[in-house]
Order: structure tokens, then C-alpha cells, then sequence
């Protein structure tokens, strides 16, 4: 997606247009990048609808359209904002309102946004989704967490082009790590003058890009099968060999020698 700078009602009316391509091609689950409806603002008072009114159009949008949908969208709360990912299903329930856990400390993201502190998940068709955000990706201990049930682990992302090849290379290593689908997210365009490339890709848990990798605003679509993650798993399941106890243990014997 494309995101307009800071215009919230042509985003949406962006979205919604995404929304009835989908519909079109029998989609079951459309997945929009983070702060998919005023680009990756640090400007707080931009952020002029709650997080009520946000989560009201996605309603209507999902059971209008019988379509779940996940959108990363940037709320005010109290004189910060949250940076979120909102899962909605197609009834209307809302699934998951995930908050970004390492904001962006580079763009001064931690001065503006609160720090989320759970990991989610959500169960659609079968499948168990947690959601993440940008950043998020590199650091890999989360998502150790959340595949201990998810077999969909999304990355919604401002990912700009300067940093493409950690964003492909993350996505792909995330997947092989954790033995389940990643689905990265990313816009493409112009936004507070840096350039974002999209490339948003479908990795497979043996670590296949599915899809074919574009820099064009564009619906991608593919089917997942949940016996793929078994077969992986049956073949050579990592997480048993896991010494989780260690790590901890090594952790917090590094934080008392610190």
C-alpha cells in the first residue's frame, strides 16, 4: 500500500478499496502494513481518531465485506500515542489489539509512542496468527514466544528501501527459526521524505519467499496449508531441543556479573 502522508480519510477510503479487491478473489484474511492510515508519523496531533472510532470502521468493513482483517493503525493515548495491529474477524469480533513492543528508538519512536508488553495471538480458519510490527523483527526472542502456538506470525512494517536487504534476510531467518509462516507487510511510496519500497512476501517454514516480490502497490495473495507446518515439524521439530531454562539462566547470571 501506498500510504498517503498523514491524510487519514483518503487512507481509508484507500483500505476500502483494497477491501472489495479482496472480496473479488474469495480472500479470507487481508493484512494492511503498520500505521496503514497516516504513514509512520511522529506527529501525535495527527492521530485525531481513537481508537473506538478506528476499531468501529474496521468492524463495519469486515462484516460488510465478510473478510478478517488485520490493519496497523497509530491511536492517541493520554499524551502519547500507541502504535497497534488490530485483528478483526469477519463477524466483527475484534481479535487482537496488539501494541508495538520496541518502538523505533531511532526516529525517536519511544519518545512518542508507548511500549507494548504482550505477546498476542488469534485463531482464524484453524490457523493461529500473532501479530508484530516493524521493528519487532529484529529481535528474535519474541518470536521464539509466540510460535510456541502461532503458525502465522505477521511483521506489518514502514520498512524504508535503504534497509531492504535486513528486511528480506530478517523475514526469511524468522521463518526458519521458528518453522511457521511469516507474512511481511510492508508499504511502498514517498512518506516524510524517505522511500519505501514494499517488497511484502509470503515465507514459507522452510524459509521459500511463495510469492512473486513486488514494488508495486498491489494486492499479493496465496493459500496457506497448516500441513505444511506439520510436515516441517514432524521432519526435524527444533523447538525440543531448546534449552529454555539455560537461556535463562545465562541471562540472568549476565545481568547480576553486569
Amino acid at each position: 500500500m501506498d500510504i498517503i502522508w498523514e491524510n487519514i480519510n483518503k487512507n481509508m477510503k484507500k483500505v476500502e478499496e483494497f477491501i472489495e479487491r479482496a472480496l473479488k478473489n474469495k480472500v479470507d484474511l487481508i493484512l494492511f502494513p503498520e500505521m496503514a492510515l497516516t504513514g509512520f508519523t511522529m506527529n501525535i496531533n495527527k492521530l485525531v481518531l481513537s481508537e473506538d472510532e478506528i476499531i468501529k470502521w474496521i468492524r463495519k468493513n469486515a462484516k460488510d465485506n465478510n473478510i478478517n482483517i488485520g490493519i496497523g493503525v497509530a491511536v492517541k493515548s493520554d499524551k502519547m500515542g500507541s502504535n497497534k495491529y488490530i485483528i478483526m474477524s469477519r463477524e466483527g469480533k475484534c481479535l487482537t489489539k496488539y501494541t508495538k513492543i520496541h518502538p523505533f528508538s531511532y526516529s525517536g519512536e519511544d519518545d512518542k509512542y508507548h511500549k507494548g508488553d504482550k505477546i498476542l495471538t488469534c485463531e482464524i480458519d484453524g490457523f493461529k496468527i500473532a501479530p508484530f510490527i516493524c521493528y519487532d523483527l529484529r529481535f528474535p526472542e519474541i518470536f521464539q514466544i509466540a510460535s510456541k502456538e502461532a503458525q502465522i506470525i505477521t511483521i506489518a512494517a514502514n520498512w524504508p528501501k535503504e534497509r531492504e536487504k535486513h528486511w528480506i534476510t530478517l523475514l526469511k531467518s524468522r521463518a526458519i527459526e521458528n518453522q511457521c509462516y511469516i507474512i511481511g507487510i510492508n508499504r511502498m511510496g514517498i512518506g516524510n521524505d524517505l522511500h519505501y519500497n514494499g517488497k511484502s512476501i509470503f515465507v514459507s517454514p522452510d524459509g521459500d519467499i511463495l510469492n512473486e516480490i513486488s514494488e508495486k502497490e498491489t494486492l499479493i495473495i496465496k493459500e496457506l496449508k497448516i500441513d505444511m507446518i506439520r510436515a516441517v515439524k514432524e521432519q526435524f521439530d527444533i523447538k525440543k531441543d531448546r534449552r529454555e531454562d539455560l537461556y535463562e539462566a545465562i541471562s540472568n547470571c549476565n545481568s547480576i556479573l553486569h
